[in-house]
């Protein structure tokens, strides 16, 4: 998958390479007739399938500048933005603990500057027009695949979820907007956090959603959203933030692997789902794929409400030996982990005795397929916390593959993560040639290797 948010804005602040005499500018406008233009009008006056065919060719167009996914790519690139910022440089090595730039003692008051006809606008999420505005920017230019054949869907169920945890402000939900019709065309986001950091435990935030709408690409609009959420997240004493991207910035702290496991491979090979294995026609694939009708873990269910001291328990003891690590509440750990329809879906193990033993949990991701006569949209169930102690892992996850495509879901992620590995290859997931990396800002440490990466972002 290709994160498609404002991608270039992240790694080049400046619209290098598009500049153009004010000759030429004036000789290709002069046939065009007075007055201001709406081009968002403009292109949603089109047919969708026209719509389409122009992100497919913008898309090629921009294949020859992509932004960097590997550290010997981001080495050649200049970062003007984010060699503003309190990160560690690229090819520092860090041993120490603490933060790059101690707390300040005076916070801007005022938001920061916009170009001229947008402005900012703090999103009501109680609201359901806001929410659907909301959804609509996400899925139609946060994330697409390399050959625009998939679109993320995000419903205001799941951003409700995402955005909405314990302790949240409506002023972390940073909008912006276009003066003249309101139109939403920009949106990041955080949520507080407590994490440990080695042996180190700070209240931070998690950055998320991060989007711009791709005819604002060169707009510098990302680095004034990250400034002004910074600021705002500064107001309320709080200087570090976590947040994961599939390129490279200044500096990962780690990175990770996304691993697939087709549970519907008949409706992935139909949609050309990327990362499926290409060594291995229809039939083979049913074959190699094939899951057990029902579960075998005795005392498999799902959570209730009266289970949430149980889980916290539970993982505070499995998540203790991961130097990146949440530690949660329990009003957190209902919020994440209790079942929501469509949403998040969590199991545990309850022992003989009424102690629960295991625990394991996923979230929905839902994509809108384009362009497919039979199928509209797809449902990928992604791992977040498994931990076992009385059930073998294999056996435990095995089951949750029966629970998830028993519930519909296409496709089963996992990051390589924690103890992942160990269950990864022998329950045939894929890995993907993509990669996740962890970002801390305003934080200095040394790196983490993904098994001891204990924090999930659900984005």
């Amino acid at each position: 998958m290709k994160m498609s948010f404002s991608d270039m804005e992240l790694t080049e602040e400046e619209d290098g390479g598009h500049k153009r005499s004010r000759k030429k500018n004036k000789k290709e406008d002069s046939w065009q007739p007075k007055g201001p233009k709406d081009p968002f009008a403009m292109l949603d006056a089109l047919p969708e399938k026209k719509q389409q065919e122009i992100q497919r060719a913008l898309h090629l167009f921009s294949l020859g500048s992509n932004p960097p996914k590997t550290l010997q790519q981001a080495k050649k690139r200049t970062y003007r933005f984010w060699d503003t910022q309190p990160v560690p440089r690229l090819g520092e090595s860090n041993e120490t603990h603490g933060p790059i730039v101690e707390d300040v003692s005076s916070v801007r008051q005022e938001s920061f500057s916009l170009p001229q006809g947008f402005s900012w606008d703090t999103l009501d999420l109680s609201s359901p027009k806001v929410l659907r505005e909301l959804c609509s920017l996400l899925n139609d230019n946060y994330m697409e695949d390399d050959d625009n054949t998939i679109k993320s869907d995000f419903s205001p169920e799941y951003l409700q979820w995402a955005l909405q945890p314990p302790n949240w402000l409506a002023q972390w939900h940073c909008g912006v907007r276009v003066e003249t019709n309101n139109k939403l065309v920009g949106f990041i986001a955080a949520v507080p956090a407590e994490v440990c950091i080695f042996e180190t435990e700070k209240r931070m935030v998690q950055v998320k959603f991060l989007c711009v709408h791709k005819k604002l690409r060169f707009k510098r609009m990302t680095p004034v959203l990250i400034r002004e959420l910074t600021r705002r997240v500064n107001q309320q004493g709080i200087y570090q933030a976590i947040f994961s991207a599939s390129i490279v910035l200044p500096t990962p702290l780690s990175s990770c692997s996304p691993w697939h496991r087709p549970l519907n491979p008949r409706k992935l090979n139909d949609v050309g789902y990327p990362g499926l294995r290409l060594n291995m026609n229809l039939q083979r694939a049913l074959k190699f794929n094939r899951l057990p009708e029902v579960t075998k873990t005795p005392g498999l269910r799902p959570m209730t409400k009266e289970d949430v001291a149980g889980i916290r328990s539970l993982l505070q003891s499995h998540l203790c030996k991961f130097h990146l690590r949440p530690t949660l509440s329990s009003e957190e750990v209902e919020h994440w982990l209790l079942p929501r329809e469509d949403v998040i879906d969590t199991y545990v193990v309850e022992g003989d005795d009424g102690t629960l033993t295991d625990m394991v949990s996923f979230h929905s991701t839902s994509y809108r397929v384009l362009n497919h006569p039979v199928h509209t949209g797809l449902k990928a169930a992604v791992l977040l916390y498994v931990a076992s102690t009385a059930t073998d892992p294999i056996l435990l996850m095995e089951d949750t593959l029966v629970l998830a495509k028993s519930k519909g879901f296409d496709i089963f992620s996992a990051l390589d993560v924690m103890d992942n590995k160990s269950f990864l290859e022998k329950l045939k997931f894929s890995v993907h040639t993509s990669s996740l990396y962890y970002y801390l800002y305003n934080w200095k440490c040394p790196n983490v290797s993904p098994d001891k990466v204990g924090l999930l972002l659900p984005n």
